[in-house]
Parts: structure tokens; C-alpha cells; sequence
């Protein structure tokens, strides 16, 4: 029995055991490393099974030592479904469609971009970058994996906060409120900033989606705040200063420290995370280190996303984010 079950009280020990891999949590609410697992060798059904059962249980799982090569981290992805291009805006890797790489150059590019903004321009809602993969299309994307290439000896972590705890912990008046509420999502200077025209012929924006606010999860059917601070323009059909109330309120709400956990990356990490239930910022301290680093993300395809009340999510600008084909 994994290290899981010995946290949990018996009548809940089968939730949150595993046959095929070792589960050890890191916080109460988010976040286990994942061992017993050599990602270099194809997994099989059962183990992908084990693992997607921990991102549903968990939320985020880490990897430490998998020493793999871009086609390895592919056959890795594809094992819990079919995998997106690299972004909706910006290409992946020429040889590697698939594989979207990011440097902490990019995040400087952009710090140095707002220190040099004209005195009155509103910032964007970013919050310390903490955000949910590619909102901007109806359907984002349904995991996504990230594999450290480059790592600093130290700096570069990366947060992630459980919406579906965040969800849980408002007053029942609030869910009530919000559970039939939209807002629409755009692209924002987080994500369209450096759009350039792709060599796939594919659009590369603006895009913009309406989603519900509060999302069912599509494999475990929990509630949970579908909130993107990157991305979310306004709530609809509320006036200005409510949607920005409202938006203020979920937002502080879904950073609260109880429902993250802190992954120091270390050479030759991986992440996985459930991108239908976690927010994430990161690399959260970009500004105050001046090492390299690099790290190489693909994500898996998924559905539109649908709220409590049946309304499914609708793109308002721009293409669904097909698999590549």
C-alpha cells in the first residue's frame, strides 16, 4: 500500500491507494511525487491508470530523475490522450511541433516591457503570473507536462493552487451566486505580446472564449473556480465594478497559501498537472536571479469546458485547439 493510504482514515484508503506506483503527498490538498516510474521505458495501461489517479487525487504530480529525450516525453504524454500543437500562438520546437520550450529571457523581455510602460496604463490582472493553460479557447487543453531542461542550483520554482478546494472553502450564498455565472476570456499581454506569424499556416490570434465561472470537473464531476487572472476580461451580464469586485474576491480566494504547494525544481524534473482543476504561476522569482533557465511543455488535448447549470463553453474569436493532424 503506498504512503498515501497511511494518511487517510481506512473508510477513505481505497480513494487514494495505488498498485502500479509510490505516491507520496507533499501538502494536504495538492501536490505528490510520484516514483517507481522510469519514464525512458513506454508505461503501460495500468500504470497510466495509477497516475492519472493521483492527478485526480492530487492535482499536480513530480517527477524527479527521468532522464528523457523530446520523443520519450511525447510517448509519455500521449499515453493519457492525443497531444495538442506546442500553442495556439507561438510554434513548438521545428522538428518537434508538439514541444513548446520557454527561457526566464521571455519573462525578463516582458518585465522590461512594463517598467517602460507609460505612467496610467492599468497593469494586466496577473497576480504574480497565476494562470490556467490557454483559457482563451473553448476547449483548453486538458493536462499539461512540464520538463525541466535547464535548472538553476536555486530560484525558478513554480506554484500551483487547487481550484477545486478554493471552490469548496466559499460560503454557500457565494457558490450559489457564481455556480451560473460566464466570463470571457482573451488573450491577453500574458500570452499574445510576441505573436509572429506561424510557419503551419495555423492563426496565431486574438482569441476569445466564454466560459463558465465555476467549472464541472469531466472525469470527477467536482466544482471548481475556472478562473484565469491572465486571461479573464469580465463576468458577464454584471456591471463593471461587480465583475471586478467579484473577480478580485475568487481570485484572492483561489491564491490562498492553504490550497498551494511549492515545487523546487532540480535537474531532470518533470510536472504533471491537471489543467481542468490547478492554477499556476511560475517561474514565480524570475526578477530577482539572473541564471538560465529552460524548461519544455506539451499538453493534452480537451473538451469544452461545461458548468453547473449544462452552459457550455463557446469560442467568441478565433479556432477550437485542434490536435495536430
Amino acid at each position: 500500500m503506498s504512503s498515501v493510504a497511511a494518511l487517510r482514515p481506512d473508510h477513505v484508503a481505497d480513494r487514494f491507494s495505488y498498485r502500479h506506483i509510490g505516491v507520496t503527498p507533499v501538502t494536504p490538498t495538492i501536490g505528490a511525487e510520484i516514483s517507481g516510474v522510469d519514464l525512458r521505458q513506454p508505461i503501460n495501461a495500468d500504470v497510466a491508470a495509477d497516475i492519472q489517479k493521483a492527478l485526480h487525487d492530487w492535482r499536480v504530480v513530480f517527477f524527479r530523475d527521468q532522464d528523457i529525450d523530446n520523443d520519450q516525453l511525447k510517448a509519455f504524454g500521449r499515453a493519457f490522450g492525443p497531444l495538442t500543437p506546442a500553442h495556439p500562438i507561438s510554434e513548438g520546437l521545428e522538428d518537434h511541433p508538439e514541444i513548446w520550450e520557454r527561457s526566464v529571457e521571455e519573462y525578463r523581455a516582458r518585465r522590461n516591457r512594463n517598467d517602460v510602460a507609460p505612467p496610467g496604463r492599468e497593469p494586466p490582472r496577473d497576480y504574480k503570473g497565476w494562470h490556467i493553460d490557454i483559457t482563451f479557447v473553448a476547449n483548453p487543453n486538458r493536462y499539461s507536462i512540464l520538463q525541466g531542461v535547464e535548472i538553476p542550483p536555486f530560484g525558478g520554482d513554480t506554484l500551483f493552487t487547487n481550484l477545486v478546494a478554493a471552490y469548496e472553502g466559499l460560503s454557500a450564498p457565494i457558490r450559489t451566486l457564481i455556480d451560473g455565472l460566464q466570463a470571457v476570456h482573451r488573450t491577453s499581454g500574458y500570452d499574445g505580446a510576441d505573436a509572429k506569424p506561424r510557419r503551419d499556416g495555423r492563426s496565431a490570434g486574438p482569441f476569445a472564449a466564454l466560459h463558465p465561472l465555476v467549472r464541472v470537473h469531466p472525469e470527477t464531476s467536482e466544482k471548481l473556480l475556472f478562473l484565469n487572472p491572465g486571461t479573464i476580461s469580465h463576468i458577464v451580464g454584471l456591471k463593471e465594478p461587480e465583475s471586478k469586485a467579484l473577480l478580485d474576491l475568487l481570485f484572492y480566494e483561489a491564491t490562498r497559501p492553504e490550497y498551494q504547494v511549492r515545487f523546487h525544481w532540480k535537474p531532470k524534473s518533470l510536472v504533471v498537472w491537471d489543467n481542468q482543476a490547478v492554477a499556476h504561476a511560475g517561474p514565480i522569482d524570475y526578477s530577482h536571479f539572473d541564471l538560465p533557465r529552460a524548461v519544455r511543455r506539451i499538453t493534452v488535448a480537451g473538451d469544452l469546458t461545461r458548468g453547473p447549470d449544462g452552459f457550455v463553453s463557446q469560442p467568441l474569436e478565433g479556432e477550437l485547439f485542434n490536435v495536430l493532424g
